[in-house]
């Protein structure tokens, strides 16, 4: 991300990249995933990107995930007939041709379709190389929401064990990884997470290294609505240019170009001076065609160009008669057919191709014949008179004045020209005017131009004041207080000494600092308090969970089998130290149906009835 008013390119112009994923190779496991134990897969299910690879053992694991997509899908249409299947994550290319078409398995940052899930899946075992047949003969470790509700892990565990056949599964929380890797290694800490992704906001407070989820609290605000709210506010901006302001555009301006401001109303009184919004304003430059500024040709070159369409239109025409030349050919050739019948005595057959023909008498035929012989021959005489005049054309055409008489345009001639009119808007000889050059009435490229001045710093503002886009939610700020105050002074003390920060919409220069300006102002005087940026916040979960998964390998008390899922569920979660809390499904005890039997032969007929009933 571009930091708050850094120089860019000359008069702080940037043409928007419209970077356009390429598919992702199919590659090869490698040696170190065929050791005598499988390797486990470790797969980063984000709502926004997925990420998945290899947890190799070995003094280097490997510098970053193998694969890296969009977590959505596109059908195509007629994928059951034949046409273009189903497409995921880098395979799409440019998202917004395909904007409508768009599909994706998470409701906010919580997968509820299994069918797109499972497509996920499938992209992502394919091109990390899976060999095994049949199954994914490999331990995975898959990150989930914050208290994944109950159904979510269930479908995904269905999924896992039932479709692919994995022999183990972990389950763990995006942010917990990105905190796991960020820490000394075996270093119980407590502190307080404040992880913002595409969908959500989480603040997560962590005592002794475990999650308290009595006290997790979320917002339902990242990446997506901030994306949501720039474009609204550039539309409105610049209603000329509506279709130009896509949601792919507006997360390039987000992660290139926005900040968090430490002061909000602070910053929003500096962009009023003049001389900070010229120096700060970001223009972001919008493809266009130069066409667009008129023709400044000169005289000849007009000339030459006009030459070169009726060129161009003797050519069509002389084509077009040599077509119809070809079908009057084969009808005059098929009616002297039908003559020679006539004349060879062949009485039958000449009658019965009258009647094909339409015709009612010999005569009919015989008038036909002479038309089309007629037409036949004045065609070809204007084939040869127009190719004379081609070539006539272009040994002794003259550009000053060209001699449009020798043409001779036919009635053909005039309406091909009608036709091709709007093509060729300057193919009416006229008398020439002087041609001076001349200027446009304004500067094209300019037009062009979104000029993000305050949009900087009010997009990624939402998160901390959720009112601006009408949203009746606590910001990051009241919600940290509101956390806070739930705990004891010596464990608020204990929590802020470790504020950790991840997750892709953490990345905006400043955000650090607007935390820290937030505690500072909840906090008691000269009380202390530090917060950190995770080293990656984007693809420290993923490093964080391989990292685990090296780690716990062979602990048994972490990896849900498949037998444990058969028989306690596919909700049944084993705790650790980067997973939700298990919560198991209570059902009410029922009374068994003996017992329900035989309530009603004791006492009177209508207490047995309400027993019943009860």
């Amino acid at each position: 991300m571009a930091a708050a008013g850094a120089g860019g390119p000359v008069a702080n112009v940037y043409p928007f990249r419209d970077a356009r994923a390429a598919p992702d190779p199919v590659l090869e496991a490698g040696p170190g995933a065929h050791g005598p134990l499988p390797v486990p897969l470790v797969l980063d299910n984000g709502s926004f990107q997925a990420r998945a690879g290899w947890a190799c053992p070995g003094p280097d694991p490997g510098p970053e995930p193998r694969l890296q997509f969009r977590a959505v899908c596109a059908r195509g249409r007629g994928g059951a007939r034949g046409g273009a299947g189903p497409q995921v994550g880098n395979a799409l290319g440019s998202l917004e041709p395909l904007r409508w078409m768009l599909r994706s398995p998470f409701d906010r940052n919580v997968p509820v379709n299994l069918e797109l899930q499972e497509l996920l899946l499938d992209y992502s075992f394919q091109h990390l190389g899976v060999s095994s047949q049949g199954c994914v003969d490999h331990p995975i470790v898959l990150t989930e929401a914050v208290c994944n509700p109950l159904y979510s892990r269930q479908m995904m565990s269905e999924l896992l064990f039932e479709c692919y056949g994995i022999p183990k599964v972990a389950y763990g929380i995006d942010s917990l990884f990105s905190f796991y890797h960020n820490k000394p290694k075996n270093l119980i800490s407590s502190g307080l997470i404040i992880s913002s992704g595409y969908q959500c906001t989480h603040i997560l407070p962590i005592l002794e290294g475990r999650l308290d989820a009595k006290n997790c609290k979320r917002i339902n605000l990242g990446g997506s609505q901030a994306a949501g709210y720039l474009q609204r506010l550039l539309q409105l901006k610049y209603p000329g240019h509506l279709a130009a302001i896509t949601l792919s555009r507006m997360e390039e301006i987000l992660h290139e170009h926005s900040y968090v401001a430490d002061d909000y109303v602070g910053e929003l009184q500096k962009w009023r001076c003049p001389d900070y919004y010229e120096n700060n304003v970001h223009k972001m430059q919008l493809p266009f065609s130069s066409k667009l500024l008129g023709s400044t040709l000169g005289s000849e070159e007009k000339q030459e160009r006009r030459q070169q369409q009726l060129r161009r239109l003797q050519e069509l025409n002389a084509r077009r008669r040599e077509e119809k030349l070809q079908l009057d050919q084969e009808r005059l050739d098929r009616l002297l057919y039908v003559q020679e019948l006539l004349e060879d005595g062949q009485m039958d057959q000449f009658h019965k191709a009258l009647v094909e023909l339409n015709m009612d008498s010999p005569e009919e035929l015989q008038s036909y014949i002479q038309k089309l012989s007629s037409a036949v021959e004045q065609a070809k005489q204007k084939i040869l008179q127009a190719e004379v005049t081609l070539e006539v054309d272009v040994v002794d055409s003259k550009p000053e004045t060209p001699d449009l008489e020798q043409l001779e345009p036919s009635l053909e001639d005039v309406e091909s020209i009608n036709d091709f009119e709007p093509l060729f808007s300057e193919e009416t000889p006229e008398v020439e005017k002087p041609v001076t050059t001349v200027q446009p009435v304004f500067n094209l490229a300019a037009y062009h131009q979104l000029f993000v001045g305050t949009e900087r710093i009010r997009a990624p503002e939402i998160i901390f004041q959720p009112s601006l886009i009408g949203e009746e939610q606590a910001g990051v700020a009241e919600t940290l207080q509101y956390i806070l105050d739930r705990y004891s002074k010596d464990v608020q003390d204990l929590l802020v000494q470790n504020v950790f920060l991840t997750g892709g919409n953490m990345m905006y220069p400043g955000m650090k600092g607007r935390i820290e300006k937030e505690l500072l102002e909840m906090r008691p005087f000269q009380s202390a308090f530090k917060v950190q940026l995770a080293s990656n916040p984007v693809l420290d979960a993923w490093y964080g969970a391989r990292d685990w998964a090296l780690d716990h390998l062979d602990d048994d008390e972490v990896w849900i089998t498949r037998k444990e899922y058969e028989e306690k569920g596919g909700e049944y979660l084993k705790e650790h130290c980067a997973s939700n809390i298990y919560v198991p499904i209570r059902l009410p005890k029922q009374a068994s149906r003996f017992s329900d039997a035989q309530a009603p032969t004791r006492g009177s007929g209508a207490s047995g009835g309400s027993a019943g009933s009860l």
